[in-house]
This record gives C-alpha cells, structure tokens and sequence, in this order.
C-alpha cells in the first residue's frame, strides 16, 4: 500500500481559491463555512485561524481578491490607461462572478484599495487632471457593464443551466460603452 500524502497546508491563499469555487460554480448564497471546510478537507473551525472574523472576513477577502486590479505603469496616452485598468477589472470581475455583488457593495480595503490609488496616480502622471472623479467614473461603469453582461447571459438566474457569465455581443459591448466614457471624461 503506497504511503499516505500529508495533507495540502491551510492557507488564506487556499481558503480564497476554494471559497472562488464555491461561489463561481454554486452561487455566493450557497458558501457557508461548513461548506468551505468540506472543500477544503478540514473542520469549518480551522478557517477562523487564518479569516479570525469568519465569514464576513471572507467576504472581505473574495472581495478584495477581485477587485484588486493592477495594471503596469506605461508612457502611454490617459485614455490608454484607463483602457487597460477598465479591461483588467472587467477580466477579474468576469473570471469570478460569484462574487460581483461584493466587489458592488464592498469598499475598496487593502490591496484593492492600492490598486485604486495606482490608478488615480497613472492616470493623473499621463495628464488626466481629475483623475479621481475619472476612476469613479470608470469604476461605476465597469461594474455595471459587467452586471448587464452577466444578467444578459442568465449567469445569475439559478434556474438556467449557463457555464460562463458572458454573451456573444459582451466584448464588443464593453469596448463601446468604454469608449463613450473615455469620451465623456475628456470633454469634462
């Protein structure tokens, strides 16, 4: 009989992964704790060692996960840099859309709440002189574009046998309404 493999390690990193699952694949009403300890192979008692707050921990950490985009500083155009940010929040928010209501009603904390400072800071370096009203902006839009993507899609609806939070048209929609918002903020 081949020896017994030690269990994998709890971490936080792991604990959000399987979290992710859960809520990407059950919807985020169906994460319970026990439910995570069950994904995991532990007792719901040892993720409180590393998320001391529990769930609402969690939820802070699901959301900070997403919503914490980073984008590498280029010489490059205002509006090629909000592009690349808006693109990049969009990605993250599509790969998890268990968890868009978090990112929605959240506040930005930790590394998500750097990330929206390297914004503000990237889009006022390349010349945006209200590059914080812009990144609200932004923000606003990306999250409610996703939205309609995924409500569009049936992702939400938890009757509807859908795989992937997206339609045909979402790209093509997305690049649009963006380009109407760049429009906006450079006439503002």
């Amino acid at each position: 009989m081949p020896a017994k493999r030690p269990p994998t390690p709890l971490s936080r990193e792991r604990i959000i992964d399987a979290a992710l699952h859960i809520a990407d694949g059950q919807g985020l009403r169906r994460l319970t704790m026990r439910r995570l300890g069950d994904a995991l192979q532990v007792e719901a008692m040892a993720i409180y060692h590393h998320l001391p707050r529990g769930k609402e921990a969690l939820m802070d950490a699901l959301a900070e996960h997403v919503t914490a985009v980073q984008v590498e500083p280029r010489e490059a155009p205002w509006q090629e840099i909000a592009r690349d940010w808006a693109r990049a929040a969009r990605a993250a928010l599509m790969e998890h859309p268990g968890v868009l209501s978090l990112a929605l009603t959240k506040p930005p904390k930790g590394t998500a709440l750097m990330a929206v400072a390297s914004q503000v800071e990237q889009l006022r370096d390349a010349g945006l002189d209200h590059a914080q009203e812009a990144v609200q902006t932004l923000r606003a839009y990306v999250y409610g574009a996703v939205a309609v993507e995924m409500q569009a899609s049936g992702w939400a609806d938890p009757d509807a046998e859908v795989e992937k939070a997206r339609v045909a048209t979402g790209d093509a929609d997305f690049e649009r309404g963006l380009t109407a918002v760049l429009t906006g903020l450079e006439s503002s």
